[in-house]
């Protein structure tokens, strides 16, 4: 298992330790021209504060890394960016843009997914890396079965079971404790966010409805299969992605997906609306489906969507 020690603002560090029962966070890079390769989902992400602080003070599990426009990252996340509004977002970007750009541009920016978050109490705070070096701009990434990764994997852990008892609740770090008591560390997959699947099932289909081909990306939405309210998982494959108009047509039922991966519209629209023209075009229509196998659509949240909200 591998960590990444991140640089990180201390601003965005101290806005986020204070929202409770934070689940996700967006760890962005205002360079829109690189995706993050250094880490695979579920290891770790930590956070280490600048100068003059210079220490680790929490951190998180990968998810993915996108490049995104501003405004997808700020719909997805929120504040769990790390800003209070889109524009304070926007403002702390300009400024850290090496090329800069109209304000006013929708300009793209690298988004590191990261769940599960935990900071870690000030008392609790690590020291950097034996090998860590001050010019390092961005992080640096560590093998944690051998030091300095391991010392650092001692310590971390350390820290994690103090900060759990301190504030009376079980830190969900994903981490699975090994017999020994510094073993080496493996780690669970951690519980993707609402924001973490939004992103993850626009990419998943290529930033397309999987009806339509629509590619203007403020006009699709990740639906849910089967609604979280109802049990269902912030999962890739419980998640499609909709024009809007057909998310909400979804939701409500009067639009499924069949078993064999095609478009159904109800008769409830015609019934009830005494319209619907332009979606009874799309009767029959294919769905396009992800590459990865893993992302399609789950035959187990097609089959409820059929039996519990489609309005047959």
């Amino acid at each position: 298992m591998r960590a990444y020690v991140g640089v990180t603002d201390h601003e965005w560090f101290s806005l986020l330790r204070t929202i409770p029962e934070l689940d996700e966070v967006n760890f962005w890079q205002p360079g829109g021209n690189q995706v993050f390769r250094a880490l695979k989902p579920k290891e770790l992400f930590l956070f280490k504060l600048k100068y003059p602080i210079n220490k680790i003070v929490g951190g998180g599990f990968f998810a993915s890394s996108n490049i995104l426009p501003v405004s997808l990252a700020w719909d997805s996340f929120g504040i769990k960016n790390g800003a209070n509004s889109v524009l304070e977002m926007r403002k702390i970007i300009g400024k850290l843009k090496t090329k800069k750009e109209n304000f006013p541009s929708d300009y793209d920016i690298g988004c590191i997914l990261l769940e599960q978050p935990f900071f870690l109490p000030e008392n609790e705070w690590i020291p950097v890396p034996s090998d860590w070096s001050p010019s390092i701009q961005q992080g640096k990434g560590y093998d944690l079965s051998v030091d300095p990764g391991l010392s650092l994997w001692k310590r971390l852990h350390v820290s994690t079971l103090l900060a759990s008892i301190s504030q009376e609740k079980e830190i969900p770090l994903g981490v699975q404790e090994e017999q020994a008591r510094y073993g080496e560390p493996t780690t669970i997959m951690p519980r993707l966010g609402q924001g973490s699947f939004r992103i993850l099932v626009t990419e998943a289909y290529e930033r397309r409805c999987a009806v339509t081909n629509e590619r203007t990306l403020p006009a699709l939405d990740a639906a849910h299969i089967k609604p979280y309210i109802d049990s269902g998982l912030h999962v890739v494959s419980n998640g499609i992605l909709l024009r809007r108009d057909l998310h909400a047509l979804f939701d409500k039922g009067y639009v499924t997906i069949t078993p064999s991966l095609k478009f159904e519209v109800s008769h409830r629209i015609k019934e009830e609306f005494e319209n619907g023209r332009d979606y009874y075009r799309l009767q029959g229509t294919e769905i396009r489906l992800p590459i990865n196998p893993v992302d399609q659509p789950s035959q187990e949240y097609i089959k409820w969507h059929n039996d519990f909200r489609y309005l047959d």
